[in-house]
């Protein structure tokens, strides 16, 4: 099929791996009407057309935490991405490497760090808030030895949403390893591809605690067991002494918060309901920047993700106050379709349509996208 958006590559992702995968990525919590917010509202905020503005030269490169890329884009942390293709972190890692933005690893991933940091540039890594703070103090040593840039710190996730599909599509639920073994011999490309060639399916980072047990159950009760409810603002402080680089708090949904992450001494914030897959019935990514960036915009580089579904979409999301934006879906949907040439080709696509929009509103570098270039009807 002609591949010629992010909605192209979901389709083709969703005929080539089994259900259980496809839904586990493309669903949310609850109802999923978050999930659907992230979309619809970023997508129905208007932008200013403007013409003869001199436009001839685009330059979508810019600066984030003191490192040069190519967009103002990174691939965002997904968990379990390796099973999407075969060492799936990895070949999306080589694809950004190449586009010349960073990727942004899993704490939950298939390839650990140190096999994702060889081929990524840069690259961060991205802890949970876990139970077991030797672990943890672990993980940051590795990533820091390992090369990375920035710790995102996801603070979102105290417990895991209610996502129904999961238990629906097999991820979760009863007779879940039966239905996923029987899913997946209807897709026989991916079951050679990633279940057999792409061994070991074990979680790369989490090997000291789950040894050499694989597969999805070990997963899903890890994440069950493991997330701590019970952190504070102050239980912070010992992470900052940890980790000596960029440290960015991703789940950041309200003002106060974001205020509080500045206090502590943030050097970013992702703006961010996970995608829609905790809290259902939150306001959508799009909806929360404005106000976020307004109270917080001088103190802290703010980054947001949720709904980005193009070029154009990385536009609105600068326009409404961000300096940067984390993919989720978008890559996870070409990882899977195509490998690391999907997502390849998902990068370049944002690239073109990052060119057109800025064309067309009149600004030809990314510092200069801001509110200015909002319709009236998308103001913030």
């Amino acid at each position: 099929m002609t591949i010629a958006s992010a909605g192209d590559f979901r389709d083709a992702a969703r005929r080539r791996i089994p259900r259980f995968l496809f839904d586990y990525a493309d669903g949310g919590a609850g109802a999923e009407e978050t999930l659907r917010r992230n979309v619809s509202d970023l997508s129905g905020i208007a932008l200013r057309q403007r013409v003869l503005r001199d436009v001839a030269a685009i330059d979508l490169t810019t600066t984030l935490f003191g490192r040069t890329i190519a967009l103002p884009v990174a691939l965002g942390p997904v968990g379990i991405s390796g099973m999407y293709a075969r060492r799936g972190e990895l070949q999306a890692a080589r694809a950004a490497r190449a586009a010349g933005i960073p990727t942004c690893l899993s704490t939950v991933s298939i390839c650990p760090i140190e096999e994702v940091a060889a081929a990524a540039d840069p690259f961060w890594f991205q802890l949970y808030v876990i139970r077991d703070r030797a672990f943890m103090k672990d993980l940051i040593a590795t990533a820091k030895t390992a090369g990375a840039e920035a710790l995102v710190f996801t603070v979102d996730m105290p417990v895991p949403g209610p996502r129904y599909r999961d238990a629906h599509s097999g991820m979760s639920g009863p007779n879940a390893p039966l239905r996923r073994l029987l899913q997946a011999m209807g897709k026989p490309r991916w079951a050679w591809d990633v279940g057999v060639r792409g061994r070991p399916h074990a979680l790369g980072n989490l090997k000291p605690v789950l040894g050499n047990r694989s597969g999805l159950n070990d997963y899903m009760g890890w994440l069950g067991a493991n997330f701590d409810p019970s952190i504070q603002w102050k239980d912070l402080d010992w992470i900052r002494a940890e980790w000596n680089g960029p440290l960015i708090i991703k789940g950041i949904l309200d003002p106060e918060d974001a205020r509080e992450a500045a206090a502590i001494g943030a050097d970013g914030i992702i703006v961010s309901n996970h995608g829609g897959r905790q809290l259902d019935g939150v306001p959508s990514t799009a909806h929360a920047l404005p106000a976020i960036a307004d109270a917080v915009g001088d103190a802290l580089t703010i980054l947001a993700d949720g709904g980005v579904r193009s070029g154009l979409d990385v536009v609105r999301m600068l326009a409404l106050g961000a300096r940067g934006v984390l993919l989720g879906r978008a890559w996870v949907y070409a990882l899977a379709a195509a490998g690391e040439a999907g997502v390849a080709k998902l990068l370049d696509l944002i690239a073109k349509e990052m060119t057109v929009a800025m064309t067309l509103t009149g600004v030809n570098r990314i510092g200069a996208i801001d509110a200015d270039i909002l319709a009236e009807s998308g103001a913030r």
